[in-house]
């Protein structure tokens, strides 16, 4: 059927199961504009910055787990947006990016907020195009839904002249089509891979995105029981690899080469399964696998074997039925697994009674107006969540120690970015949010991080959504402190070091801006009191934001081996 090119763009996005569009609007998107109002199905979700926009996409596609879609408002709106498209695609989210480019007709003059769109997009997406004609709209617009979610997924960029969705001129709209579905790896690797492990001593799995993308969480959990294989998360990961509380679980590997080389000595095999190289943050001379260690790696993404380290048994394909098939060649020593098992469960009995001793710490406020501890407080809030909460995470240095509170065991219960763009938190628990209705959201955010996507709140509070934005304040960019005091760990903490590192003087006052744009917000000063109103926000039906007065350094640290 021939349709005009706007109702060819309406049609496709009914098509690949669209029911909102997450933007910004300016001119060059009236076109959009008008014929999404007279579509009932497909609802138009207003955001008043673009970078928060893109961060309720990226929040909304992973809890719905399909294509979300973006509209940009020209040079300007793509600009603002790129921070978001870049977590999106280190994130591996699919979208779908469209921008309003100003009309053809006068391009040659450099209109106000033109641009090379396409070329301003692309180092932050899969695929960039900019549309010329009507008649290849439907063509561009299947191949970018395509394209984001054929592996590895990722947001997919399409400029579009103000003036081509104007036309009345009918254009052929292709059928949907299948972007295949990759297999299982190759049962000979498979093999190798089963023998290999099974005659490892001290075996070890680093649990990678993918295998949370891929919903192959139950599976490696079979893998890892029958070796009893100590299992660490990626650095930084995105979501719920591996069940927090299961007692193989060691936590998150640090993110440098040296941190990952020293968690991984004493191993003599490692299998590494949907893991992005471990992309370390600093820089460290090591490199991430000891001498002498076997590496078994797993990925549906034929770029990632390899990438970074020799893999000894290489396997391409699904990570889901690649893991099944794996489980079931495993031939381990079963006394030597049990008995590495019942050790890892007792250390993970010792890790809970201290996480619960810091949860449990005084229930006065502290004297004199000091801060909270601030792993005390993490501890306090994971204590207080819901079974089916999902925890946003954008905290930095309050969000590490949060990992090691945590323990959610449901995949898509934990959403992150290892984009490291600040300001994805709050417009990543707004689309949260919407794509799960009715589970509570709670989002963990560094004064920082909160500062950089304020704007999300307006969102938040215009669609009542069920959301607890708990603000982490330690008034200073801790982060930065920290890798300066490791870089001078002759002069720890020196003054001169920490120029332009507070935030205080002047306090933000979070509460006023939070009711600016229409949140109830409450700051807390005891740690009974954190709880309490963390337990009791997430059975709300709106949003509220909760300041949470911290110290910059934890006082009682946990037990790096722990």
């Amino acid at each position: 059927m021939m349709r005009t090119p706007v109702e060819a763009l309406l049609h496709i996005l009914r098509e690949e199961g669209v029911d909102r569009v997450f933007g910004n609007p300016g001119t060059t998107e009236l076109s959009l504009l008008e014929a999404l109002s007279s579509d009932p199905r497909i609802e138009y979700v207003l955001g008043v910055q673009e970078a928060s926009v893109v961060a309720m996409a990226d929040g909304y596609a992973r809890a719905t787990g399909r294509t979300a879609v973006v509209s940009l408002h020209a040079a300007g709106g793509t600009a603002n947006g790129l921070v978001g498209l870049l977590n999106a695609r280190r994130s591996r989210t699919p979208l779908v990016v469209m921008a309003g480019q100003q009309d053809r007709r006068h391009l040659v003059q450099d209109p106000m907020l033109s641009a090379d769109l396409a070329a301003l997009a692309r180092p932050a997406v899969k695929e960039s195009y900019e549309i010329q004609h009507g008649h290849d709209l439907p063509v561009l617009f299947r191949r970018a839904f395509a394209a984001a979610r054929r592996a590895p997924a990722g947001p997919v960029f399409l400029s579009i002249p103000m003036d081509l969705l104007a036309e009345r001129t009918p254009v052929d709209v292709p059928a949907r089509g299948d972007v295949g579905t990759p297999g299982p790896a190759d049962p000979g690797n498979v093999r190798l891979a089963a023998a290999l492990l099974s005659s490892a001593v001290a075996p070890a799995i680093v649990a990678g995105d993918g295998v949370g993308r891929e919903g192959a969480v139950a599976e490696l959990v079979e893998v890892a029981e029958a070796l009893g294989a100590t299992v660490f998360h990626q650095p930084f990961h995105d979501g719920v690899d591996f069940p927090f509380a299961h007692p193989l679980h060691a936590g998150m590997l640090g993110a440098t080469n040296a941190a990952v080389r020293q968690a991984l000595t004493g191993h003599d095999a490692v299998l590494i399964v949907g893991c992005h190289a471990f992309t370390p943050h600093h820089y460290t001379p090591d490199v991430p696998i000891p001498d002498g260690v076997r590496v078994v790696q797993l990925d549906s993404d034929p770029a990632e074997i390899g990438r970074n380290f020799p893999a000894t048994v290489a396997m391409v394909g699904a990570i889901r039925p690649s893991l099944a098939v794996l489980a079931d060649g495993l031939r381990p020593d079963h006394d030597a697994a049990r008995r590495r098992f019942d050790a890892a469960s007792e250390r993970a009995t010792r890790r809970n009674a201290e996480l619960a001793s810091f949860a449990a710490g005084p229930a006065s406020s502290p004297p004199g107006g000091t801060r909270l501890d601030p792993l005390a407080a993490v501890c306090a809030i994971a204590a207080a969540l819901p079974d089916d909460a999902i925890v946003v995470e954008e905290a930095i240095t309050s969000g590490v120690l949060l990992r090691k509170a945590l323990r959610l065991n449901r995949p898509g219960s934990y959403v992150h970015t290892v984009g490291g763009g600040l300001g994805h938190g709050i417009g990543a628990a707004v689309g949260s949010a919407l794509g799960a209705p009715g589970r509570p959201v709670v989002a963990v955010l560094g004064d920082g991080c909160t500062l950089f996507g304020l704007q999300g709140l307006w969102s938040a509070a215009r669609l009542g959504v069920p959301v607890t934005f708990v603000v982490m304040n330690n008034g200073e960019y801790r982060t930065l402190k920290d890798t300066l005091d490791a870089w001078h760990e002759d002069a720890p903490g020196r003054s001169a070091a920490y120029a332009s590192l507070d935030l205080a003087p002047p306090h933000v006052d979070f509460l006023a801006a939070a009711q600016t744009f229409g949140v109830p917000a409450v700051r807390v000063g005891s740690l009974t009191e954190l709880a309490e109103t963390v337990a009791k926000a997430t059975a709300a039906q709106g949003p509220l934001l909760v300041e949470v007065p911290i110290a910059g350094h934890a006082k009682a640290p946990l037990n790096p081996e722990e």
